[in-house]
């Protein structure tokens, strides 16, 4: 294309030559970078991380340059690509915020035009029939593979090369008349004009076979980028046998779409610094592709839990308590009676310990509910040890009379009983965690008491003694 000629008369035409001159000129000189990639999911039901992974690759890539990031929902097989399986992966794109610029293309809607395309092949000399497997049911077509080595450069492992002699022809059109993968893949490639190609490694074999198809369909070859792994602690491909492997996992567990967002961009890539907290306008600004870690990255779900934790502190009060709400009235620990204040009071005490909306019923459901489960460990070694519960219940005598039943109060009180007794404030401090909450650990014990309120803490630790009294 002569852009040169085209400039040229572009500024003739135009009625401002002098003010569009400009406009002309960055118009043509973005025009070879209109940047154009996909995402090309087959639908199951479910959406690996890994895949989202690299969608959202492909986004950032795409935004960074200014171009469009596309869809197309790889369909034809039709007993697994159910409406509802569809329907999960957009929805699952949807919630972590990947939005697409044009309307998908589906590739069973393609079908006639892969079929064409083998045929033209087939016409050319290009490709050939043959009874694969001399299954007798019809002859698949054949791609004919060029008598030279394959080679193409990749935006992240550099040039790549496989010689000829290891490269098999390659099946197009199986013997039933449906189209392979392979030809699909690159004919919608091809008609969504797509320019990079960012997938995961294991497709590397493939795309020197997808090349040499560009090269027979006189098609423009878009630029690769394959993705590492993501790998279990042992090296291996990440699997639900290793722990949440869905997109529709988190999101069921509460964790928050902008922080998988950020966790998932930054397992393989970094913005040239130590940040591990970096909003998604940030990203974009910052996201090149060469920056992507060739080696597998390593999936670490406690480090994405505490990710989401920062952004839950990071997150406004109200909407830290909306969250919280939400999932103690699915598990039916919440009541409309609960006081506003008795409400903030305790989420301020447990807003530091929850990472994720759920930890408000492991870890602070004791105090919206009088059926709480007790750690089982924390009794054998807190209540059931020798004396303890006689401690305990001199502790309530001494809890009884007292007023106000504040913080410092409460902590004055139990330290002058432990001091008396001959004991460490351990002593009573534990026995009475465990009594009151069920738990092991939390937080301040002397302010959890304070938002429970004498008369529960008081009832709380009766209750306590009358279970676990081996003499009742």
């Amino acid at each position: 294309m002569n852009y040169a000629a085209d400039l040229c008369t572009c500024i003739v035409t135009l009625p401002n030559p002098l003010y569009n001159l400009v406009d002309a000129f960055f118009f043509f000189y973005k025009r070879p970078m209109n940047v154009r990639t996909r995402f090309a999911p087959s639908p199951t039901g479910h959406v690996h991380i890994g895949n989202i992974r690299a969608a959202i690759y492909n986004w950032l890539f795409a935004r960074h340059e200014g171009g469009q990031f596309l869809l197309r929902i790889e369909d034809t097989d039709r007993e697994r690509s159910t409406p509802e399986a569809i329907q999960t992966l957009l929805d699952a794109m949807n919630w972590i915020g990947l939005d697409y610029d044009k309307e998908p293309l589906y590739q069973s809607t393609r079908i006639e035009a892969h079929l064409e395309a083998a045929e033209q092949l087939l016409s050319k000399g290009l490709a050939y029939k043959e009874d694969k497997g001399n299954t007798g049911q019809g002859e698949a077509i054949v791609f004919r593979m060029p008598d030279k080595d394959m080679v193409f450069h990749d935006k992240m492992k550099g040039t790549l090369r496989k010689p000829a002699e290891s490269l098999n022809d390659l099946v197009l059109v199986r013997s039933n008349g449906t189209p392979v993968f392979h030809l699909a893949n690159v004919l919608d490639d091809i008609e969504m004009g797509i320019t990079h190609v960012i997938r995961g490694d294991d497709h590397i074999e493939n795309t020197y076979r997808h090349v040499a198809l560009y090269e027979a369909l006189d098609a423009p070859i878009p630029q690769f980028a394959h993705l590492p792994m993501i790998v279990n602690r042992q090296g291996k491909p990440y699997s639900k046998r290793d722990g949440d492997a869905f997109v529709g996992d988190f999101r069921e567990k509460g964790y928050l779409p902008e922080a998988l967002f950020n966790y998932l961009t930054l397992l393989g890539w970094s913005p040239g610094d130590d940040r591990e907290k970096i909003s998604r306008d940030e990203t974009i600004s910052l996201f090149d592709i060469k920056r992507v870690k060739s080696a597998p990255a390593q999936m670490d779900l406690d480090k994405l839990y505490w990710m989401n934790g920062a952004y839950l502190q990071a997150m406004p009060n109200d909407q830290f308590k909306q969250g919280c709400i939400a999932v103690l009235k699915k598990q039916g620990l919440w009541t409309e009676t609960l006081s506003e204040d008795y409400i903030d009071r305790v989420f301020d005490l447990m807003r530091e310990r929850i990472k994720c909306f759920p930890d408000i019923v492991s870890l602070a459901g004791f105090f919206f509910t009088e059926e709480y489960d007790y750690d089982e460990k924390a009794v054998n070694k807190r209540i059931k040890k020798e004396g303890a519960l006689d401690r305990l219940l001199k502790l309530k005598d001494q809890f009884v009379d007292l007023a106000p039943f504040d913080v410092e109060t409460i902590e004055s009180v139990l330290r002058g009983l432990a001091e008396d007794m001959g004991i460490s404030p351990g002593g009573l401090i534990h026995p009475v965690r465990v009594a009151t909450s069920g738990l092991p650990m939390g937080p301040s014990l002397f302010e959890m008491l304070e938002v429970l309120g004498k008369d529960r803490v008081i009832e709380r630790i009766d209750r306590t003694s009358a279970r676990f009294n081996p003499n009742r």
